[in-house]
């Protein structure tokens, strides 16, 4: 069956006007045709914030309890003792300058960068290659620290960093179509529980606007707002 054809027999099963309840759309995406690989499943949450006002930037991370069935790569800006501190905590790369120059010459296979903080006049001059990628490390998300072994190892469990796009919206990924449905429901509940303590207090209408779950290659799924922090 052609991957067209599994789309168009998955959307079949969608009410599209309906919004259901967490478990439910978990269980029918469950239910869904799937292709042969691990399927990343991901939320888009609409927000009713104007990302334009600075008050309103929507960002944090959150470890998610299940991890997100993924191997993630991380490169460790480090020198020093902390070299051998990120080496043992599992990074996949630590280095100084020598990435700089591999950076720079095109390579960027790495999902999260940590940085000491004497490191970041170094990974400064990436800025152009890595923010629009969404790499360059930052003391809020916790990838600015000499604190390198906890932060390798918060990320290599699950912790995720999440952002609210120019469109208001933020998208995450929150685990695997192999996972329970009782893992992708802690987890999607797990990241709108953190959302929803972020909410902006200049933010006076709705806030939750709309909330899909889909996996790679399927429709979404509207979820009733409802049901997700229960």
């Amino acid at each position: 069956m052609s991957k067209n054809k599994k789309y168009a027999d998955n959307l079949k099963k969608v009410d599209r006007f309906k919004e259901y309840e967490l478990v439910d759309a978990v269980t029918l995406l469950k239910d869904f045709d799937h292709v042969k690989f691990d399927e990343t499943v991901d939320i888009a949450v609409n927000l009713g914030v104007n990302p334009r006002h600075a008050d309103q930037v929507v960002r944090g991370t959150v470890s998610l309890p299940h991890g997100t069935g993924k191997d993630v790569r991380v490169l460790v800006f480090a020198k020093g003792e902390k070299v051998t501190e990120a080496e043992e905590a599992g990074a996949d790369y630590v280095g100084a300058d020598d990435f700089v120059t591999k950076i720079q010459g095109g390579w960027t296979d790495i999902d999260v960068i940590v940085a000491t903080p004497d490191m970041m006049g170094v990974v400064g001059k990436l800025g152009r290659i890595l923010g629009p990628r969404g790499l360059m490390p930052n003391p809020k998300s916790g990838t600015v620290t000499m604190d390198v072994s906890k932060a390798v190892k918060e990320v290599k469990a699950g912790k995720i960093e999440f952002r609210v796009d120019k469109n208001g919206s933020i998208h995450a990924g929150i685990g695997k179509m192999s996972f329970s449905i009782d893992q992708l429901v802690d987890n999607t509940r797990t990241i709108m529980d953190s959302l929803i303590k972020l909410k902006p207090a200049s933010v006076k209408g709705a806030y939750l606007l709309k909330v899909t779950l889909s996996s790679t290659m399927s429709p979404g799924i509207k979820i009733d707002k409802t049901s997700l922090t229960q």
